[in-house]
């Protein structure tokens, strides 16, 4: 067996963590929304026509902000067809993912279903086909009270009380030739500052989300978000990040470290960031909104499931419903490390997406709804990362990888929550062939460990590729680890190859 060690400084500055880096993100693309979570025909649908099962599923995840509604899809967006009586909505194309959209659900209905699952709504707006008098509308049609033709339109449409949207996106990747309205840094700049401005002249404490690189492997990354920031830096909050990782040719080792790539990419932006900062000697911070991220397997949408012909606009169809493994789990809980490792500048986070569409939970038209693999290392961290980031180090062996070159064979991060004094520990072991014993030190504090009690769960399998399908929906879970003791001050547990890990310790 391997060694490692997590040593906890408990006297460092605690890093104060925004319960919104557990956001996720629902689009108008495939499965997500139609035969996802609605289906008035379901057995278990409400009278609204949202499906119950789903609704219990999403609140046991633990979601607390969801993006709406794209995405790509929000570049082709008209927001008005979302609105008002459903048999007078326009079905429209939907440009994006080659598909009809209905507008049976809109913002209303969404918005009303944010409410079952208690999750706060952050919405997008179109600066791909439309600009600012456009996201002037939405906006003074979902959050002004009264008073104007807008404020008034959405009561005469059964809803008198704003929706109270705080946090919206300016666009949405708008440096990819694939977005519908495309266009260069400077000129997406110039446009969201003008945007952004404007909306703050709406209300001066929205917080705004500038586009920033769809992925760090784009061309122009570094580039953009400079001159990008270089417009906007004083009017928004936030600059997004995306990223996507798949296992490629069979190399699951170094898909297993692709925490190491994240690590690597919030760092690049946090120093383009505060460059700009220094340039304009403002005394403002723009954190990162990590509004896209996850495991997708986007060779299979662009050699499969693409679908085209000019004739031929589905609506709903089954599109990037990607199946997860133990491993696909074990990364995903590996970028929650990374972005909780990153606390003091990713304030925000959406787990793209939801439901079917790349997504921790999958339904079946008329039938269940089943939790994949990557459900549960999001909904225990939710749950258990709570107050702070305790600063931490991991010493721990090293083993190669053929993208990253020699990473940590152990990826760990702790929380602290002050209101009950609970410690949780969150850990990877990225070996496929040795468990690994890990040790927790704190500093010497007495001669006594703080805590009194300690419990862990562990998700892996002795086949690191195993589902969850319709067929077996519950062949993975999370299993309770026996492992996870106190000794002295330290606490310990064995992590097995290929997997994720929960301790919790409380007094």
């Amino acid at each position: 067996m391997l060694h490692a060690r997590l040593i906890v400084d408990h006297t460092a500055t605690r890093i104060p963590l925004d319960r919104r880096i557990f956001g996720s993100f629902v689009e108008h693309l495939g499965r997500a929304v139609y035969d996802g979570i609605y289906e008035p025909a379901h057995p278990t649908a409400d009278g609204a026509g949202f499906r119950r099962d789903v609704i219990d599923l999403v609140t046991e995840l633990g979601v607390t902000t969801i993006r709406y509604p794209g995405g790509n899809f929000v570049s082709g967006f008209r927001w008005e067809d979302s609105v008002g009586p459903r048999e007078q909505r326009p079905t429209r194309l939907d440009l994006a993912w080659h598909s009809r959209e209905t507008n049976e659900v809109g913002l209303h209905e969404f918005a009303d279903w944010l409410e079952r699952v208690d999750s706060d709504l952050m919405l997008a707006v179109n600066l791909g086909t439309r600009g600012t008098l456009e996201a002037l509308d939405l906006l003074e049609y979902a959050n002004l009270e009264s008073g104007t033709a807008l404020a008034e339109l959405r009561t005469s449409n059964g809803r008198e009380r704003p929706f109270g949207a705080r946090m919206w996106c300016l666009g949405n990747e708008m440096d990819g030739p694939w977005q519908i309205g495309h266009r260069s840094a400077d000129d997406y700049g110039k446009l969201a500052a003008q945007t952004a401005r404007a909306m703050r002249m709406v209300d001066p404490e929205l917080e705004l989300v500038v586009c920033g690189s769809s992925s760090w492997s784009m061309p122009t990354f570094g580039e953009w978000e400079r001159v990008v920031l270089g417009h906007t830096y004083d009017d928004v909050d936030f600059i997004s990040c995306h990223a996507y990782y798949e296992e490629r040719d069979g190399d699951l080792t170094s898909f297993l470290a692709s925490a190491v790539d994240m690590d690597a990419f919030i760092d690049q932006v946090v120093a383009t960031i505060d460059h700009v900062k220094a340039v304009k000697r403002s005394d403002h911070v723009v954190n990162i909104s990590f509004d896209e991220w996850n495991v997708w397997y986007n060779d299979r949408f662009e050699n499969v499931d693409k679908i085209t012909g000019a004739q031929n606009w589905p609506v709903a169809p089954r599109l990037l419903e990607d199946v997860y493994t133990v491993a696909d789990a074990v990364v995903v809980g590996n970028l929650l490390i990374s972005m909780l490792r990153h606390a003091d500048r990713v304030r925000s986070a959406s787990l793209a997406q939801l439901v079917n569409v790349i997504a921790p939970i999958m339904t079946e038209p008329g039938g269940p709804a089943w939790r994949q693999t990557t459900f549960f290392p999001f909904a225990l961290t939710s749950r258990f990362a709570r107050g702070s980031v305790v600063p931490s180090r991991v010493e721990s062996p090293q083993h190669a990888t053929r993208a990253y070159g020699d990473v940590l064979t152990v990826d760990a991060v702790t929380t602290l929550d002050e209101a009950t004094g609970r410690l949780s520990v969150f850990a990877v072991n990225r070996s496929q062939t040795d468990s690994v014993e890990l040790t927790v030190t704190m500093p010497p504090r007495g001669t006594r460990s703080p805590f009194t009690h300690v419990d862990s769960w562990t998700l892996n399998d002795s086949d690191p590729h195993a589902t969850n399908t319709l067929d077996a929906p519950e062949r993975i879970r999370p299993k309770e680890n026996t492992s996870a003791s106190l000794r002295g001050e330290e606490i310990v547990v064995t992590l097995p190859p290929v997997s994720w890990t929960v301790v919790v310790a409380d007094h």
